[in-house]
């Protein structure tokens, strides 16, 4: 992570905007609590987050209007950068998770649709809580990759010197992306980037499973990146 200096702000002036945003930093850490709180004390969650925002501060300078935006992609990236770099997985769970993908792509196959959590764990025979533990990784690898997917597949600093032309361009671009979304995926994604809800919260709002979510989640992933696939 880097926390040189780009900007020409104060350690005071940087102080100021730290506290100013501190409760962003509370209800990312919040959000993204179901996935990291299994293997990272609340503390160090948050710790990381300030970090994270630390460097949104230096690499933007003084904050505008779309500091926020830019803040929250720092501080999710570095809170999910740890989790995935966290080797927490249970031995036989890393053995198994190349085969858990080949199932649920198998079931999905024969389904025609995206296979259930009941499924998948009685076609593998696996218990529900090591089923969840493997969710929980794809969760953090689908939300950085939807985070970086809904830059436009750019870096989070290239939203720093983006033109007006482009910045056009790249919201035309994503309005088009989330138009292949079904209405149900759509609202996820509301309720986690819009209204920073957990993925416990947003499944309570639904009345589906945490794991559910992190299926469809996983959903909306293949199909923006299909769409820029296809569009470029």
């Amino acid at each position: 992570m880097d926390l040189a200096r780009h900007s020409d702000l104060t350690e005071k002036e940087e102080s100021q905007i730290l506290l100013a945003y501190v409760p962003l930093v509370k209800r990312i850490v919040k959000q993204l609590a179901f996935q990291a709180s299994t293997i990272l004390d609340i503390h160090d969650i948050e710790q990381i987050a300030l970090i994270g925002l630390l460097e949104a501060i230096r690499r933007y300078g003084k904050p505008d209007e779309r500091f926020g935006g830019y803040a929250k992609l720092r501080i999710r990236g570095a809170i999910l950068d740890e989790l995935r770099n966290k080797d927490w997985r249970p031995r036989g769970l890393r053995q198994k998770t190349h085969r858990i993908n080949d199932a649920v792509r198998a079931l999905s196959r024969k389904l025609g649709r995206e296979p259930f959590a009941d499924e998948i764990t009685q076609s593998l025979g696996l218990g529900m809580e090591e089923y969840q533990q493997y969710l929980l990784l794809e969760s953090a690898k689908n939300m950085q990759s939807l985070d970086e997917l809904l830059t436009l597949g750019t870096e989070a600093d290239a939203l720093i010197s983006q033109g007006p032309e482009d910045q056009l361009i790249n919201t035309d671009s994503m309005k088009h992306a989330l138009a292949t979304l079904e209405k149900r995926e759509q609202i996820i994604l509301a309720l986690y980037y819009q209204h920073d809800l957990s993925l416990k919260e947003i499944a309570l709002t639904l009345d589906l499973t945490e794991a559910r979510i992190c299926q469809i989640n996983k959903i909306i992933t293949e199909k923006i990146k299909f769409f820029y696939r296809n569009e470029h």
